[in-house]
């Protein structure tokens, strides 16, 4: 079975996530993406974020009705600090084909991850690549020490010494961040069509952002 793992902090899901999961779910061919919402996420200042119970809750709303989309608890029901390779090691066990889903942005600092270097033995990536993208291209996006280990298959795919392959997939730019919303909520500003409309509800009814 091929899936894809899309992990983050989802405070809250937006409408730029599920775009984005649903043109790669179509162009990969992925049965599922599974949505995994970040119980201690190591890059963030854990103080501003919601609970994790809210987070989840809200994913649930968002992919509700998508049968590719499914939210997973695995990280809630770990707990301690949320790192992708443990996470990518279960999904691993359970799943022949995994893909890991990343911003290009959070690629480019993908050497400041925990066992960064196990990443591309354990899984595939999916980098997801906006449009007006003008950073690092090439061999030149990966650290140096997985740099030697990659070979370019073509300008938008490459593979690792491990049989990983590492793609660059150009999605849909929609300007949309969890943290202007969470700003707009606390300025009493609208967030309709930026979330879907049980996610806004969500928000309003447990006050969240406020």
């Amino acid at each position: 079975m091929r899936v894809g793992i899309f992990g983050g902090t989802f405070d809250p899901v937006h409408n730029g996530h599920l775009r984005a999961a649903e043109e790669i779910g179509e162009s990969f061919s992925l049965e599922k993406v599974y949505f995994v919402p970040a119980y201690i996420p190591p890059h963030k200042n854990t103080g501003n974020i919601s609970a994790m119970e809210d987070r989840l809750a809200m994913v649930r709303l968002a992919i509700k009705g998508n049968r590719r989309f499914s939210a997973s608890d695995a990280e809630l029901r770990r707990g301690g600090i949320s790192y992708s390779i443990d996470t990518i090691e279960i999904m691993e066990k359970r799943f022949k084909d995994v893909y890991y889903l990343i911003g290009v942005d959070a690629f480019d600092e993908i050497d400041t991850w925990h066992r960064y270097e196990d990443l591309f033995y354990h899984t595939n990536f999916i980098v997801m690549v906006r449009p007006n993208h003008r950073k690092k291209s090439g061999l030149t996006m990966f650290p140096k020490n997985v740099r030697k280990q990659m070979t370019p298959l073509n300008d938008y795919s490459f593979q690792h010494n491990s049989g990983r392959q590492v793609y660059l997939q150009l999605i849909t730019q929609l300007d949309i961040s969890a943290t202007r919303i969470r700003t707009s909520v606390g300025s009493r500003k609208s967030i309709r069509y930026l979330v879907p409309p049980a996610v806004e509800t969500y928000i309003k009814e447990k006050g969240l952002y406020q």
